[in-house]
């Protein structure tokens, strides 16, 4: 990072000092002139100062008659997915431009949307930048720096364009073919007898078409039965309500430092390379999820979220990172996006332990409810808050992210111990773990435990 920083500052000196230079030389010229009286003298000093007056006229026209349009194709993306933003300059004048340099100021990591062109008069250049997503979050495209000069190399001079757009990568998501709740331990709740404007199982009734209805509602034997449209009318499906309960505390969060260490000097070494090699040309393989406890636990709250919704099973999300996050638990079809679009931008910031958390939203776990901890955290208190919950009734499980496989200090075994004695199904996450398999089968404290699930 020292080096690339270097040989920017480095450059843009020796882009100050060309005209700083031609000046210098055209004064020294005067001063030789004035001295010896030859007229040679003269006509170099004109001729400098002229070149330098003519190098910033070029390089100033240069810059005027563009207009610049970002087009973002891709508002939503997963991580490990293509962003793709459409650049267009258009030059509005007759006068050519020989050639325009767009640098790309944007948050999101690896955009390399910038690039060198020719414009001739009137002419339009088209750009598609594409950047693999390797990192969640909400970021700015833009602004961008346009940059040109004269033929000479003498002036070069720079105009912001200062239009933005945004976009939003998900957390990476993958298949959970084989993870069902365990219906021995997570039964579900009473039946609710109530009706709903979701379509469930639970079929209540059938009654006259109205306006407004839609038309999967329609009970076609009913309806060939009496002559007139009928719609079927639903209940509350029985089963219990879930919420996945995100342990987002700072410092339960572990980290592994030599995967950042090298993933900063993969960035910096893309940073260091020309804007043409930061293109990706093919699609690689899966995306590397970030080495540390809060990622992978962000990962798997997004694949269970999205495993579940597709289950039909109602569910819901509690997380308190930089500021508290509750989604009351549905199972609309808009529910899946409102989880994605809570762990885009979470962090782990918080300063309650799970445990307060687990206190704190107490009123809201019912007997009708199944909590899904999803947590690194070695301090025991949890349990304990978490046991206070089973006895009134409520069912758990527990996805605990092993923070010794990413170069923790503390030996998780007596925490997870505690929580088998609560009978409550374990499934443990190491680094480098496949999520899919260690969702596959519950630790077992009686002959030994699961050794994990195999590489990613």
């Amino acid at each position: 990072m020292v080096n690339v920083s270097f040989t920017i500052k480095h450059s843009a000196f020796s882009i100050m000092l060309r005209p700083l230079t031609v000046l210098l030389l055209s004064g020294l010229c005067f001063l030789a002139a004035q001295g010896t009286g030859l007229r040679l003298f003269f006509h170099l000093s004109y001729l400098l100062l002229g070149l330098l007056a003519l190098s910033a006229l070029w390089a100033w026209l240069n810059l005027r008659g563009l207009l610049v349009e970002r087009e973002t194709l891709t508002l939503r993306a997963n991580v490990g997915e293509f962003a793709r933003e459409r650049i267009s300059i258009r030059n509005r004048w007759r006068i050519p431009k020989l050639w325009i340099e767009m640098r790309d100021e944007s948050e999101l990591p690896q955009h390399g949307a910038g690039f060198v062109t020719y414009l001739g008069g009137r002419q339009r250049g088209r750009w598609l930048a594409r950047t693999l997503c390797t990192m969640r979050g909400r970021f700015r495209l833009g602004p961008a720096t346009l940059i040109s000069g004269d033929p000479f190399g003498i002036v070069r001079l720079s105009r912001t364009v200062t239009s933005t757009n945004e976009i939003v990568v998900y957390p990476q998501m993958v298949d959970l073919p084989s993870f069902k709740l365990p219906s021995a331990e997570l039964p579900g709740g009473q039946s609710t007898r109530a009706r709903t404007f979701n379509v469930t199982p639970n079929v209540a009734t059938v009654r006259e078409y109205v306006p407004g209805d839609s038309f999967n509602r329609i009970h076609w034997r009913s309806t060939a039965r009496t002559g007139q449209l009928m719609v079927k009318e639903f209940e509350l499906d029985p089963s219990a309500d879930i919420y996945l309960v995100l342990d987002m505390q700072e410092r339960a969060v572990v980290r592994d430092a030599r995967a950042a260490r090298r993933g900063r000097a993969e960035e910096d070494e893309r940073s260091a390379a020309p804007w043409w090699d930061r293109q990706p040309t093919e699609r690689p393989g899966p995306a590397q999820v970030l080495e540390s406890t809060e990622e992978y636990a962000v990962m798997a709250a997004a694949s269970l979220a999205r495993t579940l919704l597709a289950q039909n099973r109602i569910v819901g999300m509690v997380a308190w990172g930089q500021h508290r996050e509750v989604i009351p638990a549905e199972r609309e079809s808009r529910q899946l996006f409102k989880i994605l679009e809570a762990l885009a931008v979470l962090r782990a910031h918080s300063p309650q332990s799970l445990a307060e958390v687990l206190l704190a939203e107490s009123q809201r776990f019912g007997r009708n409810c199944t909590l899904l901890i999803i947590t690194s955290s070695v301090d025991e208190r949890w349990v304990g808050a978490l046991q206070q919950h089973i006895y009134r009734g409520v069912r758990a499980a527990v996805l605990f992210v092993d923070p010794q496989s990413f170069g923790g200090w503390y030996d998780p075994e007596p925490t997870l111990r505690r929580v088998a004695e609560l009978r409550v199904p374990i499934y443990r996450l190491r680094q480098g773990d496949s999520l899919a398999a260690a969702l596959t089968t519950p630790l077992s404290f009686d002959g030994g435990q699961d050794s994990g699930a195999g590489g990613r």
